[in-house]
């Protein structure tokens, strides 16, 4: 690891100013992800800018009975926050699906957001690896792929988004808060992360120096029937093959409205609209969520190692959604 400057930020818009002036310089937070790639020399900035003290770790409730998670809040009290739990499932249900305990203590919101791939190439600073090192290549087509995408690949990267809150957060129609040098915006979740086309290496809409500090929850009845399923290798602290986010709200059987995220399968967070629009207004039953899932999964690229991706983020749709109309049904989760 190289030499480098470490600043300890006073506030959000000093963080932003300071790296924006650096095209290398990145924010430190909890640094779960970010010391790791120090370490393996897969990142090597000159400044690194600390906003681990700023006073963006509360979880509040908005005017419109929505809730504010600011961007250093800890993954551990994210997932055991009492209105979390009770108004936003499938939040808590991810946060805690992800990593391990000792992981969840530290990392934060913000970070869980913009923490990086874990294709076994991008962590190998000695292979190609076009997302690492642009115009490199990417090994990972044609070498170990089980956790490859299948949905929204392309020639130059098919790695995968690792992050279990990221999925819950596109299910729930999240907001994104980003401070820049011109001011705050809000972005829809779904727009924060982008597929990797001809540019791998930008795994964000984000500018350089933009700085994520909350993210609101909308007020939406249909996110209290709400949860969330994670395939992976082992049962604690691995990736997920596949996850399902979901929300469904049922008028008797019949869909009122369905919310459908998957991870595993691409590039970012991916919103099954295709799957929700077929379930809208239908009698719901598991093999209709089925169905509606391979319709979803009709624009799928697999091969050897990843064909199996496809049946089980159907089954796990089919498993989740089933679970949430049982629960709306019995009265209880």
């Amino acid at each position: 690891m190289r030499e480098l400057a470490y600043h300890r930020a006073t506030d959000a818009a000093e963080a932003v100013a300071l790296v924006t002036a650096n095209p290398s310089a990145r924010f430190l937070a909890g640094g779960s992800n970010l010391v790791d790639h120090l370490k393996l020399g897969i990142t090597e900035p000159e400044l690194l800018v600390d906003v681990s003290r700023l006073p963006l770790d509360r979880v509040e409730d908005l005017p419109d009975g929505g809730l504010r998670i600011g961007a250093n809040v800890r993954n551990s009290d994210l997932g055991a926050h009492p209105r979390v739990r009770t108004d936003y499932p499938v939040v808590a249900e991810a946060v805690l699906a992800g990593a391990s305990p000792q992981i969840r203590h530290q990392a934060t919101t913000g970070g869980n957001l913009l923490q990086r791939t874990r294709c076994v190439y991008f962590q190998d600073a000695s292979t190609p690896c076009n997302k690492r090192e642009p115009g490199s290549g990417c090994s990972a087509i044609g070498g170990y792929g089980r956790y490859n995408a299948v949905l929204g690949a392309s020639p130059d990267c098919v790695t995968t988004h690792p992050s279990d809150l990221a999925v819950a957060l596109a299910a729930v129609d999240a907001r994104v808060v980003v401070l820049g040098t011109d001011g705050e915006r809000r972005l829809p979740m779904s727009e924060l992360h982008r597929l990797p086309g001809d540019e791998p290496q930008r795994d964000t809409t984000l500018a350089h120096g933009e700085l994520i500090t909350a993210v609101e929850l909308p007020a939406d009845p249909v996110v209290q029937v709400s949860g969330y399923h994670k395939a992976r290798d082992r049962a604690s602290f691995a990736f997920a093959l596949v996850s399902v986010a979901a929300c469904l709200d049922l008028d008797g059987d019949t869909v009122r409205d369905v919310r459908i995220a998957w991870g595993g399968v691409a590039h970012k967070p991916w919103r099954a609209t295709r799957a929700e629009e077929a379930l809208r207004g239908t009698r719901f039953s598991e093999d209709a969520a089925r169905d509606a899932a391979t319709l979803e999964l009709e624009a799928a690229e697999t091969d050897e190692e990843t064909a199996y991706k496809v049946p089980m983020v159907r089954n796990a749709t089919a498993l989740v959604l089933g679970r949430l109309a049982r629960a709306t049904t019995e009265g209880a989760a």
